[in-house]
C-alpha cells in the first residue's frame, strides 16, 4: 500500500509540473498570452492534455492490479503482520481523486480539440487559436489559464500594460486578462453591446499592372546609400520591368486578382541591425541582397498591390500598431497587412515587439533567406534534440515561408531576382565587340585575390586580365601588376566591361552571387572551380552555423545553380588545383563561340510569373482540407484509400485519374509523381534523376501505410515518428516510417539505412518554382 500510495503521489506531483513546466519552460520576456497559446491554442497542448489522461488511466490499471496483488493471501498476510490496515484508509480516496482527475482530463482534451477542429474550419485563429466565445466555455479552466498571481507580479515591467489601462488593481487585470488578452472568461459586470451580425466585407479592390515606377521610388525613400542603389537599380531597369509586365498582362487574359496589402521591411537595413551593408555600398561590398530587394519591390509594385516599405525600427512599430513599451502585449488593431516580406532580422524584429500577436500573424510572413533553410533546422524542437539548432533557424513556420535567392532546395520557396535581357540589336553588338583574349575576374574585395598567383599567371600567358577592386589611395597589393584594375565601377560601366570580356572568372568566393548570371546574359563564358568535396556545413566555415546543411544541393562549386541549370558551352566547371584541365578549359573557352543566355526565370517577366503565382496560391493560414472518412471502419482501412495509382510499365505512383478525391491544393496533386529513392540520396536528388522536381507539399498525400504497399513494399511494422527523412523504408529490413510532424517533411536529407518516399512534380520550361498547371 505505501508503494500504491508512492505512485499516487509521484504522478500527481508529475502531472503538475509538467503542466507548470509549459508556463516556466518559456523564455524570459514571454506573457502569459504566449503561454495560453501554448498550452490552449496548439495541437502539441491537444496532445499534452491526452498524454496526462492516457497517464492516469494507466496509472489507475496499475494501482487495481496491486490491489488485487495485497488481496493475495501471501502478499496480505506479509504487510498485515507490520503494518494496521487503518492506517491506509485514504488510499481510496487518493484513487478516487485521481479517477475523478483522469475523467477532468479527458473532458478537457475532448473539449479542445472540439474548439480547435471548429476554429480550423471556420479559417480562424492561428494553428487552432481559440476565440473569446469559446473560451467562455472553459470557466473552470481558469485555475490554468487566468495568470492573475503573473499580473500581480509583472504589471510594471512593461509600459504597454498601463497603455491598456493596468493600473495595479485587481480590477484592472481581470479586466485586461479578459478583454485584451482573453486568458480569462468575460466579466459578468462588464457592459457588453449585444452582438449583431457583422455587415458581409466590403469587395477587394482588384490588382492591376501598373504602367509606371514613379510611386516606387517615393516609397523606397531617402537617406541611405543602399536605398540609392535600390533605386538607380529600377531606375536603370524600368522599360524591361513595363514590357514584361504587358506581356503578362496579356497572358492573363484579363483574369482578375486582389489588390494585396503588404508590408516589405528590410530588416538587414535598420539602424538597429548594424546596417553594414550601406557603408560598403561604395566599397565594394556585397550587393547581391540590395539587388534581389530591389527587383522584389519593383515586381510587387508592378504586379499592382498596394506596399508599405520601411527600414527602420520606428516605422515598423508604427506600421504594425505597436503599443508603446517592450513587445509583451498584442497589437492594438488587427494586423492591415495581407503579407510581410522581410528577412531574418525583420523576422527577429518582428517577433520582438510584436510580441503576443506574432504567432496568430506569422503565417503572413515570408522570409528572404539568401541560403535557405531546411525543416530540420526550422522546427524548434526537433533542431534542439537533433542538434540542428543554429542562431538564424528554429522560428516554426511552414518551409515554403522561405525565400531564396537560387532553387538550392525545393523546401524552400525560390524568389530569385533579375538580370538585364538584351534586344537583338544588343545581342548582335556584343558578339561583334568581343575581345576572346580578354577576362575579368569576379572579386571586387582584395583578400578575394590572395593566394591566387598561379591561377592568374597561368592566365595570364592566354589572356588580359582586368580587375574591379575597390581601393581608395593605394592600389591593393593581393592585385597581380600585370591585372588591369579599374578599381570599383557603376553597374552600367561594369556591364559594358563584360560585354568586351570573352571570360569571367571567379575564384571560388562569393557564392551564388548573381554576377555570374549578369556576366552570361552579356556573352561571357563563367569559368569556377569545382569543390572536391562539396562544400557544406560539415566541412566549411561559411557555412558553419547557417541553417542549411547543403546537403541536398551540395556546394560543389562557386555558383551550384550556374553549373546544374545552365553548363557548357556557357558555364565550365573545372579542378582548380590541377593545372593541365585549367590551362586546356582556357584554350577550349577562347575557341568556344557563346551566344548571351538568360534562363527564363531570371528574366523580369519570369519573376514576375513566379511572385504572382505564389501570392495567388500559397496560403499558410489556412489549414489542408482534410481527406474524406472512409466508408469502412475495419481496422485494415484507418485512412482513406489512396489516390495514386501505378504508371503503366513503371515503378511509381501517379495522380489516379479516377481518384474519387482531387484536394483544391497548389500545386495541383495531379502532376504528383511518387517514387521510392535509392539509399543514401535525398528526395532532391532522386526526382532530379527523373527530370522533376521535388515537391515537398505532395508528401502528406505518401504519409500513408498504403502507398509503401502499392509500391510493392510490405511493411511488417510501421512507426510514426519525427523524423526530417521519413516517409521511408529502411534498408534490409521490412520497417517502414510515417512523418509525425508535418513542419519537417522534406526534400533534404538522407541515410544509407533508409529509401525514402519521394513526391516528385513536373516544371514548366525554365522556371523550375512552378508545375506545368500551376498559372
Amino acid at each position: 500500500r505505501i508503494f500504491v500510495l508512492g505512485i499516487g503521489f509521484f504522478t500527481l506531483c508529475f502531472l503538475m509540473t509538467s503542466l507548470g513546466g509549459q508556463f516556466s519552460a518559456k523564455r524570459l520576456g514571454d506573457s502569459p498570452f504566449t503561454i495560453r497559446t501554448e498550452v490552449m491554442g496548439t495541437l502539441e497542448s491537444r496532445g499534452l492534455l491526452r498524454r496526462m489522461s492516457d497517464m492516469l488511466e494507466m496509472l489507475m490499471k496499475r494501482m487495481d492490479i496491486l490491489a488485487r496483488l495485497e488481496n493475495s493471501t501471501d502478499f496480505h498476510r506479509g504487510d498485515e503482520a507490520r503494518f494496521p490496515l487503518d492506517r491506509f484508509q485514504p488510499a481510496a480516496g487518493l484513487m478516487e481523486r485521481i479517477q475523478a482527475i483522469a475523467q477532468n482530463v479527458s473532458d478537457i482534451a475532448i473539449k479542445v480539440d472540439q474548439i480547435l477542429r471548429n476554429s480550423l474550419l471556420n479559417g480562424k485563429g492561428d494553428r487552432g487559436f481559440p476565440q473569446q466565445g469559446q473560451l467562455a466555455g472553459l470557466a473552470h479552466l481558469q485555475v490554468f489559464v487566468c495568470p492573475l498571481q503573473w499580473m500581480r507580479a509583472r504589471w510594471t515591467s512593461d509600459p504597454c500594460y498601463a497603455f491598456f489601462g493596468v493600473d495595479g488593481t485587481e480590477c484592472s487585470f481581470l479586466i485586461y486578462l479578459s478583454e485584451v488578452e482573453w486568458f480569462c472568461p468575460p466579466l459578468p459586470w462588464r457592459n457588453r453591446t449585444v452582438a449583431v451580425p457583422s455587415p458581409p466585407p466590403k469587395p477587394r479592390a482588384q490588382a492591376a499592372f501598373r504602367r509606371d515606377l514613379a510611386r516606387l521610388l517615393e516609397l523606397i525613400g531617402t537617406g541611405k546609400e543602399s536605398l540609392s542603389f535600390m533605386k538607380k537599380r529600377i531606375r536603370h531597369l524600368a522599360q524591361q520591368w513595363l514590357r514584361a509586365a504587358r506581356r503578362l498582362e496579356q497572358r492573363l487574359a484579363g483574369r482578375q486578382h486582389d489588390q494585396k496589402h503588404i508590408l516589405i521591411h528590410i530588416g538587414f537595413l535598420t539602424e538597429e541591425s548594424g546596417d553594414v551593408f550601406s557603408p560598403r555600398v561604395l566599397k565594394g561590398g556585397p550587393l547581391g541582397e540590395m539587388v534581389q530587394w530591389a527587383d522584389i519591390l519593383a515586381a510587387l509594385f508592378m504586379l499592382g498591390h498596394s506596399l508599405r516599405v520601411t527600414v527602420s525600427l520606428k516605422e515598423l512599430q508604427s506600421h504594425l500598431g505597436v503599443p508603446p513599451g517592450r513587445g509583451n502585449c498584442p497589437l492594438t488593431s488587427p494586423l492591415p497587412f495581407d503579407l510581410i516580406y522581410t528577412d531574418y532580422h525583420g523576422l527577429q524584429q518582428m517577433k520582438q515587439h510584436m510580441g503576443l500577436s506574432f504567432k496568430k500573424y506569422r503565417c503572413r510572413v515570408r522570409v528572404i533567406d539568401t541560403f535557405g533553410t531546411e525543416p530540420a533546422y526550422n522546427h524548434e524542437e526537433y533542431a534542439t534534440l537533433r542538434g540542428y539548432r543554429t542562431n538564424w533557424g528554429y522560428w516554426n513556420l511552414q518551409p515554403a515561408q522561405f525565400m531564396t535567392m537560387f532553387p538550392h532546395t525545393p523546401d524552400n520557396s525560390f524568389m530569385g531576382f533579375v538580370s538585364e535581357e538584351l534586344n537583338q540589336t544588343e545581342r548582335q553588338l556584343i558578339k561583334a565587340s568581343k575581345v576572346s583574349s580578354m577576362a575579368v575576374v569576379y572579386g571586387k574585395e582584395a583578400s578575394i585575390w590572395k593566394g591566387k598567383e598561379k591561377f592568374l599567371a597561368i592566365l595570364n600567358k592566354y589572356m588580359e586580365i582586368h580587375g574591379t577592386v575597390y581601393y581608395e589611395t593605394q592600389r591593393p597589393p593581393e592585385v597581380p601588376a600585370f591585372v588591369k584594375n579599374h578599381g570599383l565601377l557603376p553597374q552600367h560601366e561594369f556591364q559594358q566591361l563584360l560585354r568586351k570580356a570573352k571570360l569571367f572568372i571567379g575564384f571560388g568566393f562569393p557564392y551564388e552571387g548573381p554576377a555570374p548570371l549578369e556576366a552570361i546574359a552579356n556573352g561571357c563564358v563563367f569559368l569556377q572551380a569545382r569543390f572536391q568535396p562539396p562544400h557544406s556545413s560539415l566541412n566549411h566555415e561559411f557555412f558553419r552555423g547557417k541553417p542549411t546543411s547543403r546537403e541536398a544541393s551540395a556546394v560543389s562549386s562557386q555558383h551550384p545553380y550556374a553549373e546544374d541549370f545552365i553548363g557548357k558551352p556557357h558555364v565550365w566547371t573545372v579542378d582548380y588545383n590541377n593545372s593541365e584541365e585549367f590551362e586546356a578549359a582556357i584554350k577550349t573557352i577562347m575557341r568556344t563561340q557563346v551566344d548571351p543566355y538568360l534562363p527564363y526565370e531570371y528574366t523580369c517577366e519570369g519573376m514576375l510569373e513566379r511572385i504572382h503565382a505564389y501570392i495567388q496560391h500559397q496560403d499558410f493560414c489556412t489549414a489542408p482540407p482534410a481527406p474524406p472518412s472512409p466508408k469502412t471502419k475495419s481496422p485494415a482501412m484507418q485512412s482513406p484509400p489512396s489516390a495514386l495509382a501505378l504508371a503503366p510499365n513503371s515503378t511509381h505512383l501517379v495522380w489516379s485519374p479516377g481518384a474519387g478525391w482531387a484536394p483544391q491544393a497548389w500545386p495541383p496533386p495531379r502532376s504528383l509523381q511518387a517514387w521510392l529513392s535509392e539509399p543514401q540520396h535525398t528526395c532532391t536528388e532522386t526526382c532530379r534523376r527523373r527530370g522533376l522536381v521535388c515537391e515537398p507539399s505532395f508528401f502528406r498525400f505518401l504519409n500513408k501505410e498504403e502507398v509503401f504497399l502499392q509500391l510493392s513494399v510490405a511493411c511488417d511494422s510501421t512507426e510514426s515518428e519525427m523524423n526530417h527523412l521519413y516517409p521511408a523504408v529502411a534498408q534490409n529490413a521490412r520497417e517502414c516510417y510515417l512523418q509525425k510532424e508535418p513542419l519537417l517533411f522534406s526534400c533534404a536529407g538522407h541515410s544509407a539505412r533508409y529509401r525514402r518516399l519521394c513526391p516528385c512534380r513536373d516544371f514548366r520550361p525554365g522556371q523550375v518554382a512552378l508545375c506545368g498547371d500551376c498559372l
